[in-house]
């Protein structure tokens, strides 16, 4: 079966029916430079956005209750990170208001697109202007935190060189390109990817000037692909068009083309059964193209 192919997103697309856009990430390198004494580890990557989204809707509640009105396979509401992150802003605001909460999800479960992050940050932004809470960017970056280490840089909404666990951010303009997308049928747990005894987890730092000059390693990529053969066997493929890489911790592999319609080309290529998509890189956020437009 033919892949879909995401359409770019229009204006019209983020108007329809009030929605709050959570688009996925790319990490374009991933480094694992040591370990914490807390077990985290301190990473160097490079997120980038791109035009491929969830889509999640609010409606005020006057009293207080946080809803999942969708089920979502295999996580419970309580564990649903935007039930969390709401209820995070209301115990850091003393907020009385609740919501009811929708999610459309369209990003891959454990494909290291960070969809549950991205709809934890659009909560956040959404509720946070729809309550009229009146936190800033960065109260809302220590309340993302706790939520997942990917979610601030979703709060943030730039492209960016990130350091610590990925919560120490360096806003940078990256070439904004087409991505294939490949979304392998298998679930990668981060979990058991950074408890690997073979992940590499004392690699040398470098600096942002050396991954523009082209040093894209991800450290997590060997385990990932030993371990999950269906990430194997995309990454193989896909290297026939260009440099495949994993994101993050994958399993979603990409690769980046000049233009749309090589990438295009390349999706209705893709062998039967490997699902993917094409998508536009993006140094802002498509969630405050709307936010952006309210506070104007």
């Amino acid at each position: 079966m033919t892949p879909p192919i995401a359409t770019p997103i229009t204006a019209a697309d983020r108007d329809a029916g009030a929605a709050w856009l959570a688009p996925a990430k790319l990490n374009l390198m991933l480094r694992v430079v040591g370990r914490r004494e807390d077990g985290y580890h301190e990473l160097q990557t490079v997120f980038q956005f791109i035009d491929r989204c969830d889509r999640l809707w609010f409606d005020l509640r006057e009293d207080g209750r946080i809803r999942r009105l969708n089920d979502v396979a295999g996580v419970a509401e309580h564990d649903d990170l935007t039930v969390r992150a709401a209820l995070a802003l209301q115990r850091a605001t003393g907020c009385t208001l609740g919501a009811d909460i929708r999610c459309e999800k369209n990003l891959p479960m454990g494909g290291g697109l960070g969809g549950g992050s991205s709809d934890a940050a659009t909560t956040l932004v959404a509720l946070n202007r729809l309550w009229n809470t009146g936190l800033d960017e960065d109260a809302l970056s220590e309340i993302a935190l706790p939520l997942g280490a990917d979610v601030p840089v979703f709060v943030r909404g730039r492209a960016a060189w990130a350091e610590g666990v990925g919560e120490r951010l360096v806003p940078v303009e990256l070439p904004q390109t087409w991505f294939l997308v490949l979304a392998p049928a298998c679930f990668v747990s981060t979990r058991s990817v950074f408890s690997h005894p073979q992940l590499t987890r004392n690699s040398d730092p470098i600096k942002l000037a050396d991954f523009l000059s082209g040093n894209i390693v991800n450290d997590c990529l060997p385990v990932v692909r030993r371990e999950y053969p269906p990430v194997a066997a995309a990454l193989e493929w896909l290297s026939a068009w260009g440099d495949s890489r994993l994101t993050g911790t994958g399993g979603c592999v990409f690769a980046s083309f000049d233009d749309r319609e090589r990438a295009v080309a390349a999706c209705r290529q893709s062998p039967a059964g490997m699902s993917g998509f094409v998508a536009q890189g993006l140094n802002r956020s498509p969630l405050f193209v709307r936010a952006d437009r309210e506070s104007g």
